[in-house]
């Protein structure tokens, strides 16, 4: 939960200095794409950054064993892009869904060798590091504020479904790695501002997701699979949102 905030303080930043300024601009210039909000869908072009991290638990093998010491997961960023598709449901409420969303994700674990194999290429400190490259369906109700000259917030709640393509849970020889399933599914929720410009709509959006799904495809004969038990994907990302 910690290295969650943390996370989520890192992704706000570039948010608090862009909206004071956006915000200030729009407020004070005539009313830009007054149609907008009428439109009965309309499509969006996403690109962001993520942090992303595992929450996982130790299995009772950690305890009984002496060489690995601890285990931590660590923040490590990202990349995603999508093409997003808004139906219009009412005055306040959107149904949003993506089309080709990708979201390039890099977890790593962190683990305390008492007798790391120097060989072997083992350190005291050794990091694990997983590549994903995510395939998303999300499925999200949005809702917005009333409208305030060019500017209006809107809040977001969904579920989404996410397919790993470099998944490698069935790898035969994965002596140094950590086996990963393909599927994930979980839920998020987000915050964001539209930004109404003469010819185009402006959407930073900050979004956090929680991964359901047991994603460990665990090995008790692997030395850094066997001490963990469940590990379920956490990710906080920023995305500008054009329209």
């Amino acid at each position: 939960m910690k290295q969650l905030l943390r996370s989520k303080k890192y992704c706000l930043l570039p948010l608090m200095a862009l909206c004071p300024f956006l915000l200030q601009a729009q407020l004070r210039t005539a009313l830009n794409k007054p149609e907008h909000d009428e439109k009965p869908f309309y499509y969006d072009i996403v690109l962001g950054i993520n942090r992303a991290h595992f929450s996982f638990t130790h299995h009772p093998v950690f305890m009984q064993q002496d060489s690995v010491m601890t285990v931590e997961s660590i923040n490590s960023g990202g990349v995603n892009m999508a093409l997003l598709f808004n139906k219009r449901l009412g005055e306040h409420f959107n149904l949003r869904t993506t089309f080709a969303d990708l979201t390039f994700k890099q977890r790593t674990f962190e683990y305390h060798l008492k007798y790391p194999d120097r060989i072997g290429g083992e350190d005291s400190i050794t990091t694990k590091s997983v590549e994903s490259i995510y395939l998303s369906f999300p499925l999200q109700i949005k809702f917005t504020s009333d409208r305030i000259g060019n500017f209006k917030v809107y809040m977001l709640a969904g579920i989404k479904a996410e397919y790993d393509m470099s998944a490698n849970a069935n790898a035969k020889k994965a002596e140094n790695l950590i086996k990963l399933k393909r599927w994930d599914y979980g839920i998020e929720a987000g915050l964001g501002f539209h930004f109404y410009f003469s010819y185009f709509v402006l959407m930073p959006e900050l979004k956090i997701d929680w991964g359901l799904a047991n994603l460990h495809s665990r090995d008790k004969s692997l030395k850094f699979s066997n001490v963990i038990d469940k590990v379920n994907s956490r990710t906080v990302s920023f995305s500008l949102i054009f329209e």
